[in-house]
């Protein structure tokens, strides 16, 4: 009954937020041809949509899974609110919504690095430290980087913090801890699923380093571009991510239920 709500509360949540937009007046419609607009409006609809999948496959699936598939839920909920945000500060001002997609990125990016602690937790016993390894390392990745793209902080320095805490984050998922418990105790639907989710952070993430550099420390690009790029690049390293997990859920269970 709990996630049922959950689930109703998220998709009135959503519906209310496209009826404020709506309702608030041709400075909110889309122009012809503005590619960036409408690069918003599909990631909020995607990641609206991965919302309710998440959760009504959190109730199908349950048990020890049930917090994984909740928190990626979660993930994309977050995403979807912000984007719809984005789109209107776009629409309405052309500028670059710097300030809510590190918000955004705040949320939910710790979320899902802490998905690698749970999705092993759910099979193997996992020590504390993987955890806030993990959450530690996302935040030395996150905040220099906001603060080089908002001014607060030399861009080249945020850009090289950031990039170290990634580098600890990869560290990390590839030879530390975390992958030893992989190697060692998940079943081989998880160990697929952690070998999945850590080369979208490693090839799926590289994308955001590529979309700074490019438009703060190489002589800068068009504003559209790096929006597009880095639209795209939510899509596919937040839905793709949550569909690893999922993949995990739903072969463990299904293995454990033939067995």
């Amino acid at each position: 009954m709990k996630q049922l709500l959950t689930l109703c509360f998220a998709v009135v949540s959503l519906f209310s937020g496209q009826v404020v937009f709506a309702a608030s007046g041709d400075s909110m419609m889309l122009q012809s041809g503005d590619f960036v607009g409408y690069s918003f409006w599909l990631i909020s609809m995607a990641m609206s949509a991965a919302t309710i999948f998440f959760l009504m496959e959190s109730m199908r699936i349950g048990g020890k899974w049930s917090t994984s598939l909740n928190v990626i839920a979660l993930v994309c909920f977050i995403a979807a609110f912000h984007y719809f945000y984005m789109r209107e500060m776009w629409v309405t001002t052309g500028d670059s919504p710097t300030t809510f997609r590190y918000i955004d990125w705040l949320l939910t990016v710790p979320l899902q690095l802490v998905e690698f602690y749970l999705i092993l937790a759910a099979v193997a016993a996992v020590s504390g430290g993987i955890f806030w390894r993990i959450f530690i390392g996302s935040l030395v990745m996150l905040v220099p980087g906001y603060m080089g793209e908002a001014g607060y902080l030399n861009s080249t320095v945020g850009f090289v913090i950031g990039m170290l805490g990634w580098a600890f984050i990869l560290y990390e998922i590839h030879a530390g801890e975390a992958s030893k418990v992989s190697a060692a105790s998940a079943s081989a639907a998880t160990q697929s699923s952690f070998t999945m989710m850590k080369w979208v952070v490693t090839v799926g993430w590289a994308i955001y380093p590529i979309g700074y550099f490019l438009g703060y420390l190489a002589g800068g690009t068009n504003v559209e571009t790096v929006n597009i790029v880095y639209n795209l690049a939510d899509l596919l390293n937040k839905i793709a991510f949550g569909l690893f997990i999922w993949y995990a859920a739903n072969e463990d269970t299904s293995g454990s239920s033939h067995a």
